[in-house]
């Protein structure tokens, strides 16, 4: 798969289309085909903002670039791929199964229950073989079956069913990663980067820095890069930034104070810096994005 390091990596909503304003509530679904076999099967390196994605691989094989790790898969087997990761596909002729494409905030929404559980999907880039389970395997195509068939046809109520649907195939995902993780044994880079995750979620309001984290986990900031890089193919500090940008994204959706507020309740001294953080983080101003997202309840509304 051809490199693309010193070129500026394209932002799409869907491979190909030029970026849109980001809905809060996006749930897509196309089979593999659709969009590769126009590309002569191949996905170019690109990116998403605020968008996640489930790759499920039921026939054939592909080859894969997250962020600047290239492997290849082969049936069964599932890629999750979160927003803001660098990734590209290349597929064998005639791949069959899905792309499933959520906004993260719909994902945080909809898997409240099993949010721990899933949590790890939209953590890093990661993966999945299902070889070893073709039982677990055969329920997840079922379902997305279930979502592309509510896609297509949109009957009454089909919205609610999507979510619900996208739920729980995301659900059967992880346990797949939760039964990988446990068959096998855990490295040491997975232990230190769950501890910092950890640790993350207790802090990122506090904008503590790489250091910070580093010392309190008792290692050096290049063991702490290093554990990152090897399980989320980031560094430490774009795995804070991105998990700040989240967390932020959430509170403009849900929280009705106005943006200036919100940068203080963020950590952020100043709601300017806020503004530029985010921006860059998502391409859309807090304003813009806040919204867009009003716009969407407005409609479900109508």
């Amino acid at each position: 798969m051809p490199e693309a390091a010193s070129e500026k990596i394209p932002v799409f909503s869907l491979y190909g289309e030029d970026l849109a304003p980001l809905d809060d509530a996006f749930l897509h679904i196309e089979d593999i085909s659709s969009r590769s076999a126009r590309h002569d099967w191949e996905i170019g390196p690109h990116t998403h903002h605020g968008l996640f994605q489930v790759l499920v691989v039921a026939q054939g094989s592909v080859e894969i670039r997250l962020d600047e790790v290239t492997t290849t898969l082969a049936a069964p087997a599932v890629v999750a791929v979160p927003a803001g990761s660098v990734h590209g596909f290349r597929f064998a002729p005639g791949t069959v199964g899905y792309v499933l494409t959520a906004a993260e905030t719909l994902l945080a929404r909809i898997g409240l229950r099993g949010r721990e559980m899933i949590a790890p999907l939209w953590q890093q880039p990661i993966a999945i073989d299902f070889a070893e389970a073709p039982e677990r395997f055969a329920r997840l195509r079922v379902m997305l079956d279930q979502i592309a068939a509510e896609f297509a046809e949109r009957p009454p109520g089909w919205v609610a069913l999507l979510e619900w649907l996208a739920a729980g195939s995301l659900l059967l995902v992880a346990r797949q990663l939760a039964a990988t993780r446990t068959a096998a044994a855990r490295r040491p880079d997975h232990d230190l980067f769950d501890q910092f995750r950890a640790l993350l979620e207790a802090h990122v309001l506090q904008h503590w820095a790489v250091p910070n984290y580093a010392a309190a986990l008792g290692v050096t900031e290049s063991r702490l890069n290093r554990a990152c890089r090897a399980v989320a193919h980031r560094s430490a500090f774009t795995v804070i930034q991105d998990r700040l940008a989240l967390e932020a994204r959430r509170k403009l959706i849900y929280i009705a104070a106005p943006v200036s507020v919100l940068a203080y309740e963020l950590g952020f001294e100043d709601p300017a810096y806020f503004w530029r953080f985010f921006r860059r983080h998502t391409g859309l101003t807090p304003t813009e994005f806040r919204r867009q997202a009003r716009a969407r309840v407005a409609g479900d509304a109508v």
